[in-house]
């Protein structure tokens, strides 16, 4: 199925055997979702359950926190990251905090969904990743779907917990096809190895596994090494083990990813390797990010600000000629 249909998959199982499951954002209902995410939904449970909100992000969020707290089961839309901004308030102050806050007596058992990244040619401000800044905050748990499998079974389990999760999704992953194994939970907690090697391993999310993935066959023919890919998959908490055992069987470690070189997060993987496994590694890791521009609208300049597969080949090549491989 596709990506899309993966979500909108498992958010109709979950609102079938729970009436306590909600769904809330701009055009969620008639009109199906931005992304058609929530398409036919609103025929099957109705305006009560699947609510089309005015475009005011702070008060989806808010009104996500509210409907949480007292028993309902929510999933807010946000369109785009970049809106997500301005619900800021909302899910840092109150929705990471509040069980904190409150001694365990408050649960938030509600999820916020939006996706992000670079499309084609929606400029700055419908074009950003903030995974960064989100998965810094304490009390959220943070996942990103590549995949259309982990698409639908985290996405359920997401709505099922008892805690926030924000779920980040990709603008160009929606059309994406891929097999979903139903019957076959999977833990939305653990990293995913995409491809096994022996000499490199790869560490990325979100689109970008796709365009390393495509990049791959150039770097192993050019290299005459192997490489093992591994998208993160969660972001807050990071699957440590499986990156632990990677590193130390390949001994170099890149990370590839969308947002912005300074402050990206894959500089949180670069120091979780440099601190606990720096005698497991033989060479200096290397990050490949988007550069320091607000995303362009420029169709060339646009791809020119973000790795591409031939960039992330040609860069890993070079890196890797220079030590060793």
């Amino acid at each position: 199925m596709l990506y899309r249909e993966a979500l909108n998959r498992a958010i109709d199982e979950c609102m079938a055997v729970d009436e306590k499951v909600v769904i809330l954002g701009e055009d969620v209902g008639r009109y199906g979702g931005s992304y058609r995410v929530s398409e036919g939904l609103v025929a099957k449970y109705g305006e009560a359950r699947c609510i089309d909100t005015p475009i005011a992000e702070l008060s989806i969020v808010g009104n996500a926190v509210g409907m949480a707290i007292g028993g309902l089961r929510p999933i807010a839309e946000i369109m785009t990251a970049n809106f997500s901004l301005l619900a800021f308030d909302q899910i840092i102050n109150h929705a990471s905090k509040l069980h904190y806050m409150s001694n365990g007596k408050i649960r938030l058992p509600m999820v916020v969904r939006f996706p992000q990244g670079v499309s084609k040619q929606l400029a700055a401000q419908h074009s950003e990743s903030y995974e960064q800044m989100l998965s810094a905050v304490p009390g959220l748990i943070v996942w990103a779907a590549s995949d259309v499998n982990y698409a639908y079974h985290a996405l359920k389990q997401a709505i099922l917990m008892d805690d926030p999760v924000l779920f980040i999704e990709h603008e160009l992953l929606y059309n994406k096809k891929g097999e979903v194994d139903v019957d076959t939970p999977l833990d939305p907690f653990k990293a995913r190895i995409v491809k096994e090697g022996k000499d490199l391993t790869i560490v990325s999310y979100l689109k970008m596994v796709d365009d390393v993935m495509t990049a791959v066959p150039t770097i192993e023919k050019e290299l005459g090494i192997s490489c093992e890919v591994i998208d993160l998959q969660s972001l807050n908490p990071i699957d440590h083990a499986t990156l632990e055992a990677s590193i130390k069987k390949t001994g170099r470690l890149v990370v590839v990813e969308e947002d912005h070189y300074t402050g990206g997060y894959g500089a949180q993987i670069v120091s979780f390797a440099a601190e606990k496994l720096f005698y497991a590694l033989d060479a200096a890791p290397l990050r490949l990010a988007g550069e320091d521009v607000p995303i362009p609208y420029n169709r060339s300049l646009e791809l020119a600000s973000i790795p591409t597969p031939e960039k992330i080949a040609a860069r890993i090549v070079e890196w890797g000629k220079s030590n060793g491989l």
